[in-house]
């Protein structure tokens, strides 16, 4: 009877510890992708108040109002891919909604960074809600299998 090499030691994890290492992996990567979600949500929001009081010869331009629109329409589509879930695209929405609220409350010395006789702002502020929430419509009436991920609990 011939004698049978021993077997070779595999590289690879066993099959069992694959699945664990990719669902942690997984969790990993959705996380990282709502932190980045709300991370840009606070960097757009930012950058949106600091454009909100730019002028040309003088006069306001809406240039922070058409960044939030199309800034939200971005966040409102990654925050749900990155996560998995449809309820992550209220992660950037609070954020960018809590510093527009901040931002146009006055300190106790009377400065606001959105004056109510700034046009810009006000509509900045509008037309980012409304961004957000013609997304959130738009997430809530399609099919569920349109989300990557979105089906899975």
């Amino acid at each position: 009877m011939p004698m049978s090499a021993p077997p070779e030691a595999s590289p690879d994890p066993p099959p069992a510890a694959r699945p664990a290492v990719l669902a942690a992996l997984d969790v990993a990567l959705r996380v990282v992708g709502g932190l980045l979600a709300v991370a840009a949500a606070a960097l757009t929001a930012v950058l949106e108040l600091m454009l909100a009081t730019l002028r040309v010869g003088g006069v306001l331009i809406g240039v922070s109002a058409l960044l939030a629109v199309l800034a939200n329409v971005a966040l409102s589509w990654f925050a749900p891919r990155a996560v998995g879930r449809r309820w992550a695209l209220a992660l950037p929405a609070v954020v960018w909604f809590m510093l527009m609220v901040v931002a146009a409350g006055g300190t106790s010395e009377g400065d606001v960074l959105i004056a109510g006789n700034n046009w810009v702002g006000l509509v900045m502020i509008f037309a980012g809600s409304m961004a957000f929430a013609v997304m959130g419509f738009r997430m809530i009436m399609a099919p569920r299998d349109t989300v990557p991920g979105a089906g899975r609990r």
